[in-house]
């Protein structure tokens, strides 16, 4: 049984629809990243797998277990690991405190070899923790007991780019010993580094669901030629030109056209260098969000939605 099942998913506030008849299936050993900027719905669809919401409509079976199910739950939360986006840490008490804490509920098999490639200071208050440090705690605790599946909300908000490189790093191997991890971000250079597939949400809606692979496929390929100026008018008038950006001697275009007519149409000219590559995420993620894709989601939002 896939370790995440959603079905119809939806919650609905009144003033607003938070989930929209969501469905996706997580699969073993995925890293599936859950895509949408702050507001989107990413925090609400995560709260209801762990059972902490009830959903409006729609199912939710994590590690076989009903989400709406509280006493399935609390035996499926034990191979569970939870990062949540906004870590409610007691400040008076210390980050060992803490984890002796989670230990005493749901073991520290892997506590030792987590605070060796973390090392949040564990022996001074949480008050005077930064925010990286904070975060690194999260993670350990969420990883401690050796969890089958581990549910992160925005994990890597606060960790300086060694330590995220480091995340990275360390969710690859956790996927490759048969761990699954869902994480919702909008960090979209972590998510083309580690995912296998993303669901992209919008306005409580799933408007897609895809491996990385095809996702970046749909986003065609940044070209930069240099040739003529006959040439650039040819080249740049074939299906799939966009963005263009004509320089001396030379010329810059999205291409989604399909390769073989770029190809062609190349070889009938002088051309004197070609450069093809990935268009960033970031311009993938335009053609599902326009312009909100470094801001808010602009529809009317429950808190922590």
């Amino acid at each position: 049984m896939p370790p995440i099942e959603v079905d119809d998913l939806t919650k609905d506030y009144g003033s607003v629809l938070a989930n929209d008849a969501i469905s996706f299936t997580v699969e073993n050993g995925e890293i599936f990243g859950y895509l949408g900027p702050n507001g989107a719905g990413k925090s609400t669809t995560i709260r209801m797998l762990l059972g902490l919401l009830q959903p409006t409509a729609g199912t939710a079976t994590v590690l076989g277990a009903d989400s709406a199910d509280e006493a399935a739950m609390i035996e499926a939360k034990q191979r569970i690991g939870y990062l949540p986006a906004t870590l409610g840490f007691d400040e008076e008490v210390t980050g060992e405190e803490v984890l002796a804490y989670h230990g005493s509920i749901k073991g520290d098999t892997r506590l030792s070899d987590l605070l060796d490639i973390f090392s949040p200071p564990i022996d001074r208050p949480i008050r005077e923790y930064s925010s990286g440090n904070k975060r690194m705690l999260g993670v350990i605790q969420a990883f401690m007991h050796d969890p089958d599946l581990v549910i992160m909300d925005e994990p890597t908000a606060g960790l300086d780019p060694l330590k995220q490189a480091e995340f990275n790093e360390f969710v690859n191997e956790e996927r490759a010993k048969g761990t699954t991890v869902f994480f919702s971000s909008h960090v979209l250079s972590e998510v083309r580094q580690i995912c296998d597939r993303v669901g992209i949400i919008r306005s409580g809606k799933l408007v897609e669901l895809e491996d990385m692979k095809t996702l970046l496929g749909q986003g065609g390929k940044r070209v930069r030629i240099h040739t003529t100026d006959k040439a650039i008018e040819r080249i740049t008038a074939l299906d799939g030109v966009r963005e263009v950006n004509q320089f001396p001697a030379g010329v810059q275009f999205l291409y989604t056209g399909e390769y073989n007519a770029l190809l062609r149409e190349l070889a009938k000219h002088d051309v004197r260098d070609v450069d093809l590559s990935e268009p960033p995420l970031e311009e993938v993620f335009i053609h599902y969000y326009g312009d909100t894709v470094t801001g808010e989601d602009h529809r009317e939002t429950h808190s922590n939605v």
